[in-house]
């Protein structure tokens, strides 16, 4: 029971966090300091897949912008009557999909790269916090960006999608936030908010995806085996997250389209200052 309220609490954590630009990564890093998962050794695999549970609900939110193949109404198919020409592959999907693998690709790759040394000297709760002052402190900034000329995804250029997944890679710093860094690089490269935040939500899904199943190759090549509460664990902050992140997508892209991100970056200030001066007090 403890295995499954556990992974609850991280679940409804990540569901929250990953969306909203205040770091999904960096809240779970602090939340481990309170309440440990099992073991330090399983967060590494852990800390992915539940975030890999909250990116399942994008497919579902957006099957319409993602699912390539079409079917025409039955008056516009052939007159033999054999149906042909009722399916099609749809275009605009196709298109879009290169927009988010080319925006994918660059944090992809240096994910890949370096991602033990990102794990081994970034995931500390000093990184955590001296990234949630720092990016808290340019949500409150005026943001310069261009003319937003893009109000749909089916027109965001390739090299508009290169500039925003250029944004992305900043989000491998623990504490940063990718929603935050994507909208954010949307809009600087002309994105209405909107279609940044949508944008931002869909790309996000194939790099957890690659980070998920590298994580979890990892685990299991180097001898590591999940114990039954660790089961309960993964499964249960999996569901979670997914449900969560179900609600909170439905509301979210709203709220971007009226409001900035100066809300979120005062609570990034206010969380990081915390966060510095308990740790630095425990340890002076």
């Amino acid at each position: 029971m403890r295995a499954i309220l556990t992974g609850l609490i991280y679940g409804i954590l990540e569901g929250l966090t990953e969306w909203l630009p205040v770091s999904s990564t960096g809240h779970l890093i602090l939340l481990r300091q309170v309440l440990p998962p099992v073991d330090n050794g399983f967060f590494a695999l852990f800390e992915v897949l539940v975030q890999f549970g909250a990116m399942l609900a994008v497919p579902i939110l957006y099957f319409d912008h993602l699912w390539p193949v079409g079917r025409l109404p039955a008056a516009e198919t052939g007159a033999d009557g054999a149906g042909k020409g009722r399916f099609f592959w749809r275009r605009e999907v196709l298109t879009l999909w290169g927009r988010i693998l080319v925006a994918a690709l660059p944090a992809a790759l240096v994910g890949f790269l370096l991602d033990d040394l990102l794990e081994r000297y970034l995931f500390r709760v000093p990184v955590v916090a001296a990234m949630l002052i720092l990016y808290g402190v340019l949500f409150l900034l005026p943001v310069r960006k261009s003319p937003a000329t893009v109000r749909d995804l089916t027109d965001i250029s390739p090299r508009r999608a290169a500039g925003v997944g250029a944004f992305q890679v900043l989000s491998l710093v623990p504490g940063t936030s990718r929603s935050g860094a994507t909208i954010f690089g949307g809009l600087v490269c002309g994105l209405d908010r909107p279609t940044a935040a949508s944008f931002s939500f869909l790309l996000g899904a194939p790099v957890m995806a690659g980070a998920a199943a590298l994580r979890t190759a990892r685990f299991l090549t180097g001898g590591g085996r999940l114990t039954g509460d660790e089961r309960l664990l993964l499964a249960a902050g999996m569901i979670g997250a997914f449900v969560v992140s179900l609600l909170v997508l439905r509301t979210l892209t709203a709220f971007v389209r009226r409001h900035s991100f100066a809300c979120f970056g005062v609570y990034r200030i206010l969380l990081g200052t915390a966060v510095l001066i308990l740790y630095f007090h425990h340890y002076i």
